[in-house]
């Protein structure tokens, strides 16, 4: 599994930032006359059927302009971004997000750096210029998260849009990338309070029948960023000391690709593939666990990619998204 299919992913991208309806509608109404279009509301993403998806849609076209310069599919990516990041637009956005503190939090904010950082590695002059106007949405999604960390109390294992585990993941790599060493202590001292004493994590209990994430391997995800080799290989013996010993995760099996929901378990396949990937990537050389997540990651991620279609609105408005997510992460990995 490498990158080679980014253009296939991107023109699902292409297909969704602009497009306005459907909506879900996810929004805090302040006021009796609050109530307004997508467009009007956040002006820059306002497609791709709600938010957080219009956000790492854009994450997915940034990605592929940036691996695909010089082409002309490039150049259509190009087009696309340069409609959506008007400095007007953005403060909107922006403004938006101040008064809704927990608006798309952590998820669709964790995506949004995600994005500033995609843009970040970009040197020509235009991902700059879009990158410098995004710094407003940029500085409140971090201070949103930097008031908030702090104060809770204890992780959000879910498998869906609020688990804290792959947002702080996400987080940790934009810090990274953008050299925010005070982040970057957060997130560390974060993710030991959360996770660093955990045990013998149920396994047979995953996932739900909505899930798009998995709790157990999203921690172990954000583990493998936080901890050395030996000490993460040490924190998978007490947390999941069977997996790929005795226990293989196998592949969800998604039922209805047209239901909005049962389609999570798609891009479960894919999320899980490259969180077994990061889990492969971080142990020692020699660890016997090695093979059997290799296996794993590998099953996942055919299952995972071959749901990835133009056919139901459902799945391709963000399958991609996830798609594109697993070459990155298994590029970090060093199995691409």
């Amino acid at each position: 599994m490498t990158l080679n299919g980014l253009e296939q992913y991107a023109r699902l991208a292409l297909d969704g930032i602009h497009r306005e309806y459907p909506y879900h509608l996810s929004r805090l109404v302040l006021s009796p006359d609050a109530i307004e279009a997508p467009r009007s509301m956040t002006p820059v993403f306002y497609g791709c059927f709600d938010w957080h998806s219009a956000v790492h849609g854009h994450w997915l076209l940034a990605l592929t302009l940036r691996l695909n310069q010089g082409t002309p599919f490039a150049d259509r990516c190009h087009e696309a971004l340069s409609r959506s990041f008007h400095e007007e637009s953005i403060l909107i956005e922006r403004d938006h997000l101040v008064e809704r503190p927990g608006f798309e939090r952590p998820y669709g904010l964790a995506w949004l750096l995600a994005l500033v950082a995609e843009l970040n590695r970009n040197e020509s002059d235009d991902a700059r210029a879009w990158r410098r106007a995004l710094t407003p949405l940029e500085y409140t999604a971090r201070e949103h998260l930097v008031s908030w960390l702090p104060k809770l109390p204890f992780p959000i294992r879910c498998g869906t849009h609020a688990q804290t585990a792959f947002s702080m993941g996400l987080v940790w790599d934009w810090a990274h990338e953008i050299d925010d060493t005070e982040m970057i202590s957060l997130l560390r001292d974060r993710a030991i309070d959360f996770y660093g004493e955990d045990h013998d994590y149920p396994l047979h209990l995953e996932p739900s029948g909505e899930d798009f994430l998995s709790g157990s391997l999203g921690a172990a995800s954000i583990m493998s960023r936080v901890l050395e080799s030996t000490e993460f290989a040490s924190w998978m013996d007490r947390t999941m000391p069977g997996l790929a010993r005795e226990t293989t995760l196998a592949p969800a099996t998604n039922p209805d690709p047209s239901d909005g929901r049962l389609t999570h378990l798609d891009g479960l396949n894919l999320s899980r593939a490259w969180m077994l990937w990061d889990v492969f990537g971080s142990l020692p050389a020699d660890d016997p666990r090695r093979e059997g997540l290799q296996r794993s990651a590998r099953d996942h991620a055919e299952r995972g990619l071959q749901a990835v279609s133009t056919e139901h609105y459902a799945g391709s408005h963000w399958l991609g998204t996830f798609a594109a997510y697993l070459g990155c992460r298994m590029l970090q990995a060093g199995v691409a």
